[in-house]
């Protein structure tokens, strides 16, 4: 890109005047040269950062992502398109569960000849369930060959968790919660062998194995950020990276 020397030497001789006055407002005087005047290192050297200094993207709107709020069905996403990738931001997460221990992890169960969509956290019948991140309560129903008394909570950065088994939940359809926030409690219900949070990650519906995202026995994330990227998914589900 190339600047006019005189735009150049008059926007530095700007700069440095504001961080003078800004320093010392009531003594700095203002900084006056000819625009012929060669610029001096110190000046070229504040101007090459401000010009080089890159602007912070935005981020992005999980929400924008969803056409429909769908508040009767945990999965209803099987004719939506999904973007090529899409950046999802993991700060402020919360732990679902004080428990730590998985008890089964994502992947498929020769035993049951399918596919298990989520981690098993281990707890004990009336624990407390708390929301993962910031977002709104979507579905709040009970399914008895399935999830039994779910939730299923929206977020900003693209993903919706499903939290399933409950022995009761403590949020309603449409609140919003923050990460942290009581959204049930951990039972037996539907279909499930013993005590035990079911948890979900899924982005469109598309299931993210959560050991990708985060590191549950470990209390940490995997990292700040997780690109989705739809040619990783295979029937619907994103397992690992290629």
């Amino acid at each position: 890109m190339t600047f006019n020397s005189n735009i150049i030497k008059s926007a530095a001789f700007s700069l440095l005047s504001l961080f003078a006055f800004t320093a010392n407002a009531q003594d700095a005087p203002v900084l006056e040269a000819p625009a012929d005047q060669p610029l001096r290192s110190v000046e070229l050297t504040l101007l090459e950062q401000v010009l080089s200094t890159p602007e912070v993207a935005p981020k992005a709107d999980g929400y924008a992502l969803y056409d429909s709020w769908n508040t009767t069905r945990a999965h209803c996403y099987s004719n939506t398109e999904k973007p090529d990738s899409f950046d999802i931001d993991l700060s402020g997460f919360h732990m679902p569960v004080a428990s730590n221990r998985i008890s089964s992890n994502f992947g498929y169960r020769p035993r049951f000849r399918r596919m298990h969509k989520g981690l098993d956290i281990n707890a004990a019948q009336g624990d407390t369930i708390y929301a993962a991140w910031d977002g709104k309560v979507r579905v709040v129903r009970y399914e008895a060959n399935g999830y039994g008394n779910f939730v299923v909570l929206r977020h900003p950065n693209g993903l919706e968790t499903i939290y399933g088994h409950m022995t009761r939940q403590l949020c309603k359809q449409d609140q919003e919660v923050k990460a942290g926030d009581p959204i049930g409690l951990v039972g037996n219900t539907g279909h499930s062998f013993g005590a035990h949070l079911h948890f979900e990650t899924r982005l469109l519906g598309e299931c993210i194995d959560p050991t990708l995202l985060f590191d549950i026995p470990g209390r940490k994330m995997q990292a700040d950020h997780f690109v989705y990227r739809r040619s990783e998914s295979v029937n619907g589900i994103v397992m690992a990276r290629k």
